[in-house]
């Protein structure tokens, strides 16, 4: 392990809680609520800031998760992600003389003997490896498609992948230091009764490595190739194997115009929101018909292209780096199918019961709560634009927050394993599609998809109608049951009426009476303590500050009694 690079990454991020700890924690629940919110923008501009910063200077795992949070449009405030969006482009260059030593060392010769040419100025450089553009020898450029394809092309430009030196050692350094930093935030309860933080960080662990072996990818692509072979609007490189090692990793040379350069794409006559369409649509193709699916959309690997001799009409959204998929098992897919079909048909119990199928549920759940809430929000947000969703007005959200803040406060959902990379490539493929077109409309989008789905629900054949049958008899059969138990329970004066609500609402008000009390208590020992201490009284002023740190301890760790 590099000991001075753990350190560093430990102290940063113990910093950075005990300032969020402090403005955002303490300080609001001792009455400080108006400061707090007052400066926040500038706090986080300025932690986002220092991140990057030490993300450039020591790139490994850090950079990945700049990247990845840039993305998070959903969860993360502007001033962070804006701040962040810079780490795509950001990442510094190794010295070409140490990539040139380990890929001569890889493929058991110079670079010169292996390749015609090869550019010694990056084409790209992310976190974990760098991107060099390279002309075959023409007597090696024969490539299969796939195994079973006796069919030959020739490929003379390709690209070369080659690993950063040392990298598995700055992960493991870099995974240590950040299982450090979750044990700590695992000690938050409304972060650890949602996630498990240490299966989250070993699940971005296994990944990690995943994509430091180059072979793994190029099955990968492989994989993606033969999915998407019999479409023309689409491209995947293919690899040459000749050239490929652990370590090392020759594709077809497929780049074209950076999905995030929207002028140029426009200049080139093609149209953003068919970009933002296609880019949609192909993701929806990939997680549920080839339950398989490019888990890193970020703007360095996606591109837009129009083949050789064609018109703008005839453009290709093309893939590029297969270190990071994502597999879809049946069950989550299950879940997801459900979750389209409610989304598009506005059926908020069938969104509640996709939650459950995908075990986004905590145990404490009220569910006929979620489902109203859910309800509410196909009644007010269904059919808006992402550029209307953004610019909803404050007192419509307020309002929407004050009417189920009993589910706000709670927050009954946790994030499952099978969801992590799932989850996080949806996030940044909202980000970009919006990017692309701000007026696009994530429900008209999923509409077609949707009733395709449908459809084939319908048509499933008999097994279909049998359960629905089944589930209408099990109904009709124990109702009359049902309604004689609850009709005894009546009668014998034994029913009880649970209402969670206000129950959870006289507890919040108790605590809100003990933190002024403590805010009092807190405020008279700390001005007491000043009074004495400016006076010589040195004991009485300890006794006085011990009082107001425990009154302090107590107003900030206050819960509701257990009845």
């Amino acid at each position: 392990m590099l000991r001075s690079r753990y350190r560093r990454i430990v102290t940063y991020f113990a910093r950075v809680i005990l300032s969020l700890l402090w403005w955002d924690v303490i300080l609001r629940r001792v009455g400080f609520r108006k400061l707090s919110r007052r400066n926040r923008e500038k706090r986080l501009t300025r932690i986002a800031v220092s991140y990057r910063h030490l993300a450039v200077q020591m790139g490994g795992v850090l950079i990945k998760m700049g990247q990845f949070l840039s993305a998070r449009v959903d969860v993360l405030p502007q001033v962070v992600t804006d701040e962040l969006a810079g780490l795509q482009d950001e990442v510094p260059a190794e010295d070409y003389k140490e990539i040139r030593a380990l890929a001569e060392t890889e493929l058991g010769a110079s670079l010169g003997q292996r390749f015609a040419h090869f550019e010694e100025e990056p084409l790209a450089a992310a976190s974990l490896g760098q991107v060099h553009r390279a002309r075959m020898r023409t007597s090696t450029t024969p490539v299969r498609e796939s195994e079973d394809d006796e069919q030959e092309d020739l490929i003379v430009d390709v690209v070369v992948k080659v690993q950063r030196p040392n990298i598995e050692q700055i992960i493991h350094t870099d995974l240590a230091a950040l299982r450090t930093v979750g044990r700590w935030i695992r000690r938050y309860k409304p972060i650890s009764r949602r996630a498990d933080v240490p299966a989250l960080l070993e699940e971005f662990s296994r990944i990690l490595f995943e994509e430091i072996d180059y072979l793994a990818e190029g099955r990968n692509a492989e994989t993606f190739y033969a999915n998407f072979k019999g479409r023309k609007d689409v491209r995947v490189p293919r690899v040459l194997w000749s050239h490929t090692t652990g370590k090392v990793l020759t594709l077809e040379d497929v780049y074209g115009i950076k999905i995030t350069d929207y002028e140029d794409i426009s200049e080139a006559g093609i149209d953003l929101t068919q970009v933002a369409k296609r880019l949609f649509d192909t993701y929806l193709e990939q997680i549920f018909n080839h339950e398989f699916f490019h888990a890193d959309p970020h703007p360095g690997n996606l591109f837009v292209e129009i083949p050789q001799g064609g018109e703008p009409a005839d453009w290709r959204l093309t893939f590029v780096d297969f270190g990071m998929v994502g597999r879809i098992p049946t069950n989550t897919r299950a879940g997801l199918r459900e979750a389209v079909i409610a989304i598009g048909t506005q059926d908020a119990k069938r969104v509640v019961q996709s939650y459950k199928l995908l075990g986004m549920l905590l145990p404490h759940a009220d569910l006929e709560l979620l489902e109203r809430a859910e309800a509410a929000v196909f009644d007010k947000f269904w059919g808006k634009s992402m550029s209307e969703l953004t610019n909803i007005d404050f007192d419509e959200m307020h309002e929407f927050a004050k009417e189920f803040r009993e589910l706000v406060y709670d927050m009954p959902f946790q994030v499952p394993q099978d969801l992590i990379l799932l989850g996080r490539c949806v996030a940044i493929l909202a980000g970009m599609c919006t990017g692309l077109d701000p007026q696009f409309n994530v429900w008209e989008s999923i509409m077609p998809f949707t009733q395709q789905l449908l459809a084939e629900e319908v048509t499933g054949g008999w097994e279909f109608w049998r359960d629905e049958a089944v589930d209408l008899l099990k109904t009709s059969l124990f109702l009359p049951r049902r309604l004689d138990r609850v009709l005894d329970i009546v009668e014998r004066g034994k029913l009880k009426v649970a209402v969670p609500e206000l129950t959870r609402h006289f507890g919040r008000v108790e605590v809100g009476m003990r933190r002024m009390v403590g805010a009092l208590v807190f405020a008279a020992s700390l001005m007491g303590g000043v009074q004495l201490y400016l006076a010589d009284k040195f004991v009485p002023a300890g006794i006085l500050y011990g009082g107001a740190a425990l009154s302090l301890l107590w107003v900030i760790f206050a819960r509701p009694r257990r009845h």
